[in-house]
Formats: C-alpha cells, sequence, structure tokens
C-alpha cells in the first residue's frame, strides 16, 4: 500500500515488514535504521549511490547494498522506506507504487520498530544527537540494554543503533520535518527550541505548536522533559502543564528542577554541581569540553532518575563517555595540526562548538572548514551563521549541501562567506571539495587547529585533510600543496 494508506502508527511491528528496502541507506539516519532491523534479524536491503563508512558494518551484518538505483532493486522486496530527501518521483519510489508494495517514511518504519517497548524520545533545535547518546549510555552503563537509534555514532560502541533487550528504547526524534509527530513516547525530551526549520511551520510560533503537539503525545503515566534556561522550552512547559502533561525542567534557572551550579569546563571536560528539587546530587563530570555538554548531559541524569536508574550508574556512565562522533571528535594530529570533526550546522550550536574549539586550541589558530546544510536554512539565517564562523581565525567554505533544493543567482556557499566578518585573506569560498584539503595545507600552521564542520559530506573531508597535512610533513624543502601548483593539478572527484 501507499504512504498514503500505511497502517497507522502502533499497529505494525518491526516483523510485519518482511523484507525492507531503504532508498539512500547510507545516510544516518537510514542507516541506524537498517542497522536496527538487521539485528532483529530482518532481511534489509537498500540503494546508494555513494560509499558512506556506515554500508560496510550494514554488508558486514547481511544487508545487501545496490551502489545504484534500479527498479530491479526491489526484486523480493515487501517493505519500502524513504526519508523526506527522497522525491516521490524518484526511480524506486515510482516502481514501489507501481508493484503495489508497502511504502513508509523512516519515521513510521521506526514507530514499528519501536512497538512494546518504552520509548524515550529526544528532540530540539539542536543538541538532540549528543543528549540522546548519553541518554543511552547511561542506560548500557546500568545494564539495562535499551535499543537505540541515534543521529550520530556513540564513541565506545561504534554504532548509530541497537536491538536491546531491556524494555527502553532511546530515540533522537526529527522535528525538521514533522516526523517526530509519528511516534508516542513515554518520555519526551526537547533540549530548544530555536528558529529552525521555517520553511516547514512558517514562523517560530508554528514551530512552537508542534513541539507542544509533540509533548501531547506522551503516554500516560509518563512525562517531558525541557531545559529551563532556553525562552522556547520555558514557554513549551508551561503549555505543557496546561494540557495536563507533567513537566520536568533541567538547567542553571533557580527554579529549574534539576539544577546546575558551578560549570567548569576546560580542554579536558566539563564538570558541575547538580541538585534535585534542593537536595545535592554531588558532582556529575564529563571527558567532553563545553557548557553545552554539561546542560545536555542533565536532560540525560534528570530522565534517568525519573525512570529509577541509580545515581552512582549514572555518574559513572557519563564520567566515562567520550561523546559520539562527529561531536567534538578529534580525527588526528599531521605535521603538527589538530584536525577535529564537528556536526553543528545550526548556528546556535556552531557558535558553543567554536567557542569550546578556540580554548582548545590554546596559542594556536582556530581554522573552520564549513559546509552549509540546506539551502533554506542558509538563507534564512545566514547572517547569524556568519557571526558563527567569525569566532575562527580563519574560514574556508564550501558550496551549500542541499539536495533537491533549488539555489538562485546569488545565493549560497559565495554569499555566505562574504558576510563573513574576518579579513578578506582569512575567509575563502572554495566551491570544488577536491581543491580544499590543498587550502587547508596552504593556510595551516604548526599549532593550529583544524575543524571540519556542518553538512554529513563533510565529515569525510577529515581524512583528507590528514592525508594532505601528513604529505606536507614529509615532502621535501620548497613543497608545494596542490592549489598553489595550480588547478590542473587538483584532479578530479569520482
Amino acid at each position: 500500500m501507499s504512504s498514503e494508506t500505511a497502517t497507522a502508527t502502533g499497529e505494525l511491528t518491526a516483523e510485519d515488514l518482511g523484507h525492507v528496502h531503504l532508498i539512500g541507506v547510507g545516510g544516518v539516519g537510514m542507516s541506524g535504521l537498517a542497522r536496527l532491523l538487521l539485528t532483529r534479524h530482518i532481511p534489509v536491503s537498500g540503494s546508494e549511490l555513494r560509499e558512506w563508512p556506515t554500508l560496510a558494518g550494514l554488508r558486514a551484518l547481511g544487508g545487501t547494498i545496490y551502489m545504484s538505483h534500479e527498479a530491479s532493486n526491489l526484486d523480493g522486496v515487501d517493505t519500502v522506506v524513504y526519508s523526506t530527501a527522497i522525491p516521490d518521483d524518484h526511480l524506486e519510489m515510482v516502481e514501489a507504487r507501481r508493484r503495489g508494495l508497502r511504502i513508509l517514511h523512516r519515521s513510521e518504519a521506526l514507530a514499528a520498530a519501536m512497538a512494546g517497548r518504552r520509548a524515550i524520545a529526544i528532540a530540539g533545535t539542536h543538541g538532540k544527537t549528543t543528549t540522546t547518546s548519553m541518554t543511552t549510555m547511561v542506560f548500557q552503563h546500568a545494564g539495562l540494554d535499551p535499543s537505540f537509534v541515534i543521529g550520530g555514532e556513540i564513541s565506545e560502541v561504534g554504532s548509530n543503533a541497537h536491538h536491546g533487550s531491556g524494555e527502553h528504547f532511546v530515540v533522537e526524534a526529527d522535528e525538521s520535518d514533522r516526523s517526530f509527530l509519528r511516534y508516542h513516547p513515554y518520555v519526551a525530551i526537547i533540549t530548544n527550541i530555536g528558529a529552525d526549520h521555517l520553511n516547514t511551520y512558517g514562523d517560530l510560533a508554528g514551530l512552537e505548536d508542534a513541539f507542544l503537539d509533540f509533548a501531547k503525545l506522551v503516554e500516560p503515566g509518563g512525562f517531558v522533559v525541557t531545559c529551563a534556561d532556553d525562552p522556547g522550552t520555558r514557554r513549551l512547559a508551561q503549555r505543557a502543564r496546561d494540557a495536563g502533561q507533567t513537566v520536568y525542567t533541567y538547567g542553571e534557572a533557580e527554579d529549574a528542577d534539576l539544577r546546575l551550579s558551578e560549570i567548569v569546563t576546560s580542554a579536558s571536560g566539563v564538570r558541575y554541581l547538580a541538585t534535585w528539587n534542593g537536595d545535592s546530587l554531588g558532582e556529575i563530570s564529563l571527558r567532553v569540553p563545553g557548557r553545552h555538554m554539561g546542560l545536555n548531559s542533565s536532560a540525560a541524569v534528570l530522565t534517568a532518575l525519573k525512570l529509577g536508574v541509580p545515581l552512582e550508574s549514572v555518574v559513572e556512565a557519563l564520567a566515562s563517555a567520550s561523546g559520539v562522533r562527529r561531536r567534538f571528535e578529534l580525527k588526528g594530529t599531521a605535521d603538527g595540526v589538530r584536525v577535529y570533526d564537528e556536526y553543528a550546522y545550526h548556528p546556535v550550536s556552531m557558535t558553543a562548538a567554536l567557542e569550546t574549539l578556540r580554548d582548545v586550541a590554546g596559542d594556536g589558530r582556530l581554522i573552520v572548514v564549513f559546509q552549509p546544510l540546506r539551502m533554506y536554512r542558509t538563507r534564512e539565517l545566514l547572517t547569524e551563521i556568519a557571526a558563527a564562523l567569525a569566532l575562527a581565525d580563519e574560514a574556508v567554505v564550501l558550496e551549500v549541501f542541499g539536495p533537491g533544493e533549488t539555489r538562485e543567482p546569488g545565493e549560497g556557499g559565495a554569499a555566505l562567506t562574504a558576510a563573513i566578518d574576518l579579513p578578506a585573506d582569512a575567509k575563502v569560498f572554495v566551491p570544488d571539495w577536491d581543491e580544499v584539503p590543498a587550502e587547508v595545507v596552504r593556510r595551516a600552521r604548526t599549532g593550529d587547529l583544524v575543524v571540519t564542520m556542518g553538512a554529513p559530506p563533510i565529515s569525510l573531508m577529515g581524512d583528507e585533510l590528514l592525508e594532505a597535512l601528513t604529505d606536507r610533513a614529509e615532502a621535501p624543502p620548497g613543497y608545494l600543496p596542490r592549489h598553489a601548483q595550480g588547478p590542473e593539478a587538483a584532479g578530479g572527484r569520482a
């Protein structure tokens, strides 16, 4: 059947889906769902055009991966899963409808996989991946073996999804396309509400209304967790209470149920004192730096304590966690230059990450290599994104990653670069992916910190930067990076 007539959320289980085919299986969200299904011994295939790092793991679990989009990929398939990025006229979508196959949005398939579990769904315009990871790690450390699907890989686990034996299912809930409204969680965590996804919601009021609808979906006996420091979630908390929901809050605000104080952050991590309704919980520490990381962790602390996880397990789990891949991840060091990878693309999370990275850089310069994610966001938040990038000493900007979007003349990476308040020689727009490593090699000096930031493809750039910097270190005197040798030396990208 079509997506319009798909069985309502909660009536299907993952095992009802039969052989599942995922279009665009390499993306972090789709690959997480594929991994979850494979670990439940459900037949999975998927199609891709790019060899994403996640695909090797899916093949190892028994998944069939096609490196092209073809009608024949649907042979033997019962259910086709798509994401919002897949257009209705995609070849495999058209073929699925012709064959009368069940067609589900990723969120519908994920809701089926959550059937029968007590779901903890984490939403918010930024910080939800980190919060989801921390919540998962706390429950794992307590021996509760939760199922989870996250928009990033937990460093200790090396995975973005797992089918657990416990009663809890921790999931990152995406508000960008309203798909989080397909879930019925026992706990709804909302980290913050900021101006984003206005192409979907029209304005901030529409976005806040959607988050309220999400809060109202909490199952009887469950509760909502929000940040007391964020204006948007403060408004939401009151509206949710007025609607009859149980709400708990965290943050530095004096009226927060779980209150943070004496927050100290450094290159080695962040620590703070926590109190619950005035009673001391002692010090909580993390190995990842950043005030925002401490705040995200407190959402996990509150949720775990309310669900009966012992405090000592919570503290131990957070103290041992090294974070999420692509969230303040050190890729390596070459020729005296440290290379980090950071997923942030919204100006609020970019600002928090770059402020933290500037501290970590110490006496070295901070160079950001940024690929904007989505044209609509770049257009609406250009001034704010440019202000965040100006926190770096130098900025290398790629073209916007916006599959299916139209870029008007004068828009995109070039316009963003022009808006960054840095000297002309400290910022550059590099539309050709292959030219970026040479540009960074030309700019970076021993002691500098380089961070790749933004859209998912930029995560692949870190390894290329390390290779280019290693080549520079091993090169004879007089070495010139490919960029300085002329564009013909840069080669093409398959």
